[in-house]
């Protein structure tokens, strides 16, 4: 955990490699000490070129790694990826279809706290705004486990640190689960940010976490080891007494050689009565190779997920995502309606329209509460995207307005009122809020591609070719804006006044 972040050069990894999707050809490079990413495409109609120095590095390097750089004060990580057990650079999960390079992919708070620590907060603009770097230490310290040290260190070790093993078994559990689970769907409690989570503190204070109901163990999710265990017959007798540090040591790993010994050993702990040991296939000393399977991952290319389900049989093929289904609230911790609404509304973002009325009847039954859905721009935002998928503009756009009363910063019911503004012809207040919105998010790149489209339309080219060249800046790739800004500049796109 150590080494689960750093400068870029410390984790340098050389490579080249060419996505046929996109034709774009990429290579990561050191130069004096600095770390390049460079992309090109040779392609005359789509010419591409250009690079970005790499800053930092996530991940550890044992499942894989990727780097982030910085723009302008916004933080993004790199395009592209390395995969640790195949031993290859490919495009980010969930871009290996990707037509356009895509260089605007946002680093966040609750992404680097699990790699970093001394994360900060971004600034409230934009997610991956910062206003100086985005964390105080590379790698996971003794502090992101064991709480504040000033007291410890000041006393010269005579007060001590967090006791672990003395915590309640759900703050103690807290401590893995607040990066080793996932979900289905994850939902912040209001007003709870993951990066402000202490060593101590109780993570379901903080966030949600959703699984359909018919779900098959892990999901195929590569985070998805306590869902799994949650269902395994050894987490059901064992209760709290079954913990991740009752088989994983937080400091350390086993050596290769000793890895079958070491984990067939945490098996016979609790199996070890009579002669099950000489008895139960000694032939085959590695308990996982038969009950915790490693099936593909269906949300990280080229990777496996050890199954923690502890079945009879693991299955080593691909375990398909629940698509169906009712959300539950892993472990049964308690929800109310806006964070299962909220949940609901996440799925329904993601193409599963049929949950849109379900999702909606829960947020209105929030909204309701009028001391707890005042100031609330999620809940506001959320039931404002609903109506708008259903086709109310009017409710959604008074949705979206209660919203950005709440948080003026909110990008998504800003960006989103000004598309209902525009269906309605009023464009003077919709290239307002696009160009707000624009102006602090420049990863809202439809917000700015709209913007430009009604400055060209209001007779304004020189006001859209500044925005289509910011667009630009930031993602070289966007063919839209490229074409857009091509005609304008060789006069056959006419801009002219509606």
């Amino acid at each position: 955990m150590a080494n689960a972040s750093g400068p870029a050069a410390a984790g340098f990894l050389p490579g080249e490699f060419h996505h046929a999707k996109s034709n774009v050809e990429y290579r990561v490079s050191e130069e004096s000490g600095k770390v390049w990413l460079s992309y090109e495409r040779d392609n005359s109609s789509r010419e591409l070129k250009g690079r970005r120095q790499l800053l930092y590095f996530l991940g550890s390097g044992k499942r894989g790694r990727t780097f982030l750089f910085e723009q302008d004060g916004y933080w993004f990580e790199a395009p592209i990826n390395w995969y640790a057990r195949q031993r290859l650079w490919d495009m980010a999960p969930g871009y290996q279809n990707a037509e356009e390079m895509p260089l605007t992919l946002p680093v966040d708070s609750g992404c680097l706290h699990c790699h970093t620590s001394g994360t900060a907060s971004s600034l409230p603009d934009a997610r991956n705004h910062y206003r100086d770097q985005p964390f105080t230490a590379r790698g996971i310290t003794c502090e992101s486990c064991h709480g504040d040290a000033d007291a410890h260190l000041a006393s010269g070790g005579a007060v001590h640190m967090l006791n672990i093993a003395g915590l309640d078994p759900v703050r103690r559990d807290s401590i893995c689960l607040n990066c080793h689970l996932e979900g289905q769907v994850a939902v912040n409690r209001r007003d709870k940010r993951p990066e402000d989570f202490r060593p101590g503190d109780d993570l379901f204070d903080f966030a949600a976490f959703f699984v359909r109901k018919g779900e098959n163990g892990s999901g195929g999710r590569a985070v998805s080891q306590w869902e799994a265990l949650l269902r395994s017959r050894c987490k059901q007798k064992s209760g709290d007494r079954l913990a991740c540090t009752t088989c994983h040591d937080p400091h350390g790993s086993p050596a290769p050689g000793q890895r079958v010994a070491f984990y067939r050993q945490k098996c016979l702990d609790c199996h070890g009565e009579g002669r099950f040991a000489q008895l139960h296939h000694p032939e085959k000393p590695d308990c996982t190779e038969c009950h915790m399977g490693k099936p593909p991952s269906n949300d990280i290319a080229h990777e496996q997920v050890t199954d923690h389900w502890i079945r009879r049989r693991a299955a080593a093929t691909r375990q398909p995502l629940a698509e169906t289904g009712d959300l539950v609230s892993i472990g049964g911790i308690p929800v109310d309606d806006r964070e299962l609404g909220l949940a609901y509304a996440q799925l329904a973002a993601a193409g599963d329209n049929a949950l849109t009325a379900r999702a909606l009847a829960l947020l209105r039954n929030a909204e309701r509460e009028p001391a707890e859905s005042r100031g609330d721009h999620e809940l506001h935002t959320q039931i404002g995207f609903l109506e708008l998928l259903d086709g109310k503009t009017v409710s959604a756009s008074a949705e979206y307005r209660t919203a950005l009363a709440a948080d003026p910063d909110d990008s998504v019911a800003a960006a989103d009122l000004g598309l209902i503004e525009a269906q309605a012809h009023r464009y003077n207040p919709a290239a307002t809020l696009w160009r707000e919105v624009f102006a602090r998010d420049p990863a809202q790149l439809t917000a700015g591609f709209n913007l430009a489209v009604i400055e060209c339309g209001a007779g304004k080219p020189g006001e859209a070719l500044e925005t289509l060249d910011r667009i630009l800046e930031f993602a070289p790739d966007n063919d839209r804006a490229r074409s857009m800004a091509k005609a304008i500049r060789a006069g056959s796109h006419v801009c002219r006044a509606r």
